[in-house]
């Protein structure tokens, strides 16, 4: 029933995948890559299975590519061990161990000392090993523990995988790596942009310097502003990039920035998002994240690069990362490709098939979120890793908009989240409640709209259709599930395909011209049942061809400014 599908470049791994440096924005020139092979233990309800065996890190046990391929129906204690040596131009320093993601709940030891432990599931985090490692060989063992404990981020893993729920992700499942850095080091740079001037704070350092289109700007304290002159803000259509170099006694680190300004504007009557002072559509696919052979993990850092150009030859600008963090490497892309982003926050807590999915479906959609995820410890977690993610991602210019719940998923008192993430990050827009259960507090009318008309009305605050369509059709040859099809609406042949989804098209260009600001259109890829992807789960097929559908973008910035 299901078929193992390999995108191409996960047909010819090389022996260390993921080399390429995972912190674009924070580079330093010395690093060394732990991905490859790793001996790998496994305990599930606390017992053994098969003993030890070897695993493709950074790609979790349960896809094909971490050449483990399987699933895990309790709580596994996964054990992941390998040796590494460090390089001579490596001593003398502070050593960082770094880990893109490990899902969900880690402990980390070198040379049998323990050196951290961590919790979560989907963003990165270090420890400083100088003192547990030695100049010769070292023993780095990894104990991860999932059991999809919904007190923490699950997103839309289900152990019973099915419909527009998938297959579990546990363990390592982005880039491991170590790099070497002074005494006193940049510990973290933060980025923020105003009119035409960038602000730079910098954490772990007093004084050092910016080296910036040919100009060396000194600072002392944590924190530099800088005047750019002429300046030339980013976009979808120009991506312009602006890089720099940071200096502060033997560390050197580089980065970049970007300008763009976010304003919501009444124009003609009709409350409008505006980039860059203009009243602009944000024409969205929804992007879950998943890959056919590598699950979270698609099998080189190049396929992030694929999805967007593939997305922007159909004319969408915007890329709505859901339910999902990404490695650095997606948002880098987006930045210098010109994509952009609206970013999930991911759920955890509990979930009602009823609640949240059936009677909001027919319209029920009115509930008060005071007495929902009533657990002290789900919400305690939520907050903690959303106002993780924000300062994870803070420094991206792509990404415009948070989303805080997604269709009820997790939902607790979302005015309150709303506030304290305003707090956090005043420059972006924020989607409080996507979909439903709308609450007093958010910057959008934000609405999902399947299985009927697209009808919307315009109010006080910005409309935004933050999913539609979820059209099927389905290539047997590119279907993971052979047998079981999950979407929206089912369309037999390619040629009905394109045509609903032009009909659709033309309706949001109506509605545009009525007040609509964005629309998220369901999906970016097909994923395990649910085939209402533009592209195949393998990413060999596009259903769509450029010239079928790219017009509607120019249509869809002309209704704005009307």
């Amino acid at each position: 029933m299901y078929k193992h599908l390999y995108t191409v470049e996960g047909r010819n791994l090389p022996d260390i995948p993921w080399n390429d440096y995972p912190r674009p924005q924070m580079k330093r020139k010395k690093w060394l890559c732990l991905n490859g092979q790793w001996d790998y233990e496994v305990q599930v309800n606390g017992v053994s299975s098969k003993g030890v065996r070897k695993i493709m890190v950074p790609f979790c046990p349960e896809c094909l590519l971490s050449g483990i391929h399987e699933s895990y129906d309790g709580v596994a204690h996964m054990r992941y061990t390998r040796q590494f040596t460090l390089p001579i131009d490596f001593a003398d320093h502070r050593i960082l161990l770094h880990f893109g993601a490990v899902d969900q709940k880690t402990r980390v030891f070198v040379n049998d000392e323990l050196v951290g432990k961590y919790a979560g599931g989907y963003l990165p985090f270090s420890f400083d090993i100088t003192d547990a490692i030695i100049l010769g060989k070292n023993t780095l063992v990894v104990e991860a523990e999932d059991g999809l404990d919904s007190d923490y981020p699950w997103g839309k893993q289900k152990v019973n995988r099915g419909g527009m729920w998938y297959t579990p992700v546990s363990g390592i499942w982005q880039t491991v790596w170590i790099e070497p850095v002074p005494q006193k080091y940049i510990q973290t740079i933060g980025i923020r942009t105003e009119n035409n001037t960038v602000h730079l704070t910098f954490k772990g350092i007093q004084e050092g310097s910016v080296i910036f289109e040919e100009k060396e700007y000194d600072f002392v304290g944590n924190q530099l502003s800088i005047e750019i002159e002429n300046p030339v803000h980013w976009s979808p259509e120009n991506p312009h990039l602006y890089y720099f170099t940071v200096k502060s006694g033997e560390d050197e680190i580089n980065s970049y920035f970007a300008l763009r300004t976010l304003e919501i504007q009444e124009i003609n009557g009709k409350k409008r998002l505006c980039l860059n002072g203009q009243p602009y559509f944000f024409h969205a696919v929804l992007d879950q994240g998943y890959w056919s052979d590598g699950l979270y993990t698609p099998a080189t850092p190049k396929l992030y690069e694929k999805d967007i150009l593939n997305m922007k030859a159909l004319g969408f600008n915007t890329l709505r990362k859901h339910i999902k963090v990404e490695a650095a490497r997606f948002y880098y892309d987006c930045d210098r490709l010109g994509m952009i982003v609206f970013q999930d926050m991911v759920n955890n807590g509990s979930y009602s098939y009823l609640r949240d999915t059936v009677l909001p479906t027919i319209g029920f959609q009115k509930v008060s979120d005071r007495f929902l995820n009533l657990s002290k410890k789900v919400r305690t977690v939520f907050l903690k890793h959303m106002h993780d993610i924000v300062e994870c991602l803070n420094n991206y210019p792509s990404i415009v908009l948070w989303t805080i719940f997604n269709e009820g998923w997790g939902q607790f008192n979302a005015d309150k989240a709303y506030e304290l993430l305003k707090i956090q990050d005043p420059t972006r827009w924020i989607d409080a409640t996507s979909g439903w259960f709308r609450q007093k507090k958010s910057d959008f009318d934000s609405r999902h709209i399947y299985f009927k008309p697209l009808k919307m009305q315009a109010g006080d605050k910005p409309l935004l259709l933050s999913e539609y369509g979820g059209y099927v059709w389905k290539d047997l040859e590119h279907s993971f599930n052979q047998k079981k099809t999950y979407g929206y609406k089912i369309c037999e042949t390619r040629e009905e395909f394109v045509s609903n989804l032009q009909k659709l098209l033309n309706d949001v260009v109506k509605l545009a011209q009525k007040g609509l600001c964005g629309a998220v259109y369901t999906q970016v890829s097909d994923v395990e049942d649910e085939t209402n992807g533009l592209m195949t789960y393998d990413r060999m097929i596009c259903k769509v061809k450029p010239e079928e559908v790219v017009h509607y973008a120019h249509k869809l910035q002309e209704a704005v400014k009307k």
